[in-house]
């Protein structure tokens, strides 16, 4: 029997309790799935992390089909747990041709009325004489970038729905766009992050003091 929590009984609105509660987990309740609607609410929740010129090059895919997870597996190395348990997987990509919704984007932001039309176009100009001649490397370095805030932001959202996560670094980046349809020379990947409800706590977790990663001048 598969049982999905209410809302009521999921969310949060304790941002410490957020930033302390979160785990890395590795194994989570199989009987716990997500939703469309409800992964619709938090993907959009994590847009709203900022990105350079606004240019929100984040791309998700969210796997959590079978047929899905075993065409991922293969390539998530040693973190098959995490793909077999998790309500999902959601794979981060970031769109090197991002720019591609630069109109789109600012024209809306006129429509919305948080840009003047004779700025919109403004902008519009000068970042367009921008990606003509950005260096690829750097724009490659800006998506990952702005990726990484993305996921940050998605795992903490999925904490205050009430699920938990875990950021995965060690799969097969050379491999999975094309395993999954994606031009793999424009979207890179950033992370994965598998999400679901935990099956257990976790572990806490040694930070750093601030004294010694931080310097006042």
């Amino acid at each position: 029997m598969i049982i999905t929590p209410t809302k009521q009984q999921q969310q949060t609105n304790d941002f410490k309790e957020i930033l302390a509660g979160r785990r890395s987990i590795r194994a989570y309740d199989t009987s716990v799935k997500i939703t469309k609607e409800e992964m619709t609410e938090i993907l959009t929740e994590a847009t709203l992390a900022p990105s350079s010129v606004n240019m929100q090059p984040w791309r998700f895919l969210v796997i959590e089909s079978d047929e899905a997870k075993a065409t991922l597996a293969p390539l998530a190395r040693f973190n098959q747990v995490q793909v077999e348990t998790s309500s999902a997987m959601i794979a981060v990509f970031g769109d090197l041709n991002n720019f591609e919704y630069g109109e789109e984007i600012y024209s809306k932001a006129v429509d919305l009325g948080y840009m003047p039309a004779e700025v919109k176009e403004g902008q519009m100009s000068r970042l367009t004489a921008h990606f003509s001649t950005l260096d690829p490397q750097v724009n490659k370095e800006t998506v990952l970038i702005d990726g990484g805030l993305a996921a940050m932001q998605l795992m903490l959202v999925a904490r205050a729905h009430g699920y938990d996560t875990c950021p995965i670094g060690g799969f097969e980046k050379d491999k999975i766009p094309e395993a999954f349809g994606l031009d793999k020379d424009r979207y890179v990947p950033v992370m994965l992050i598998s999400i679901g409800k935990a099956a257990d706590n976790g572990y806490k977790s040694v930070r750093l003091p601030v004294d010694k990663i931080a310097q006042w001048k």
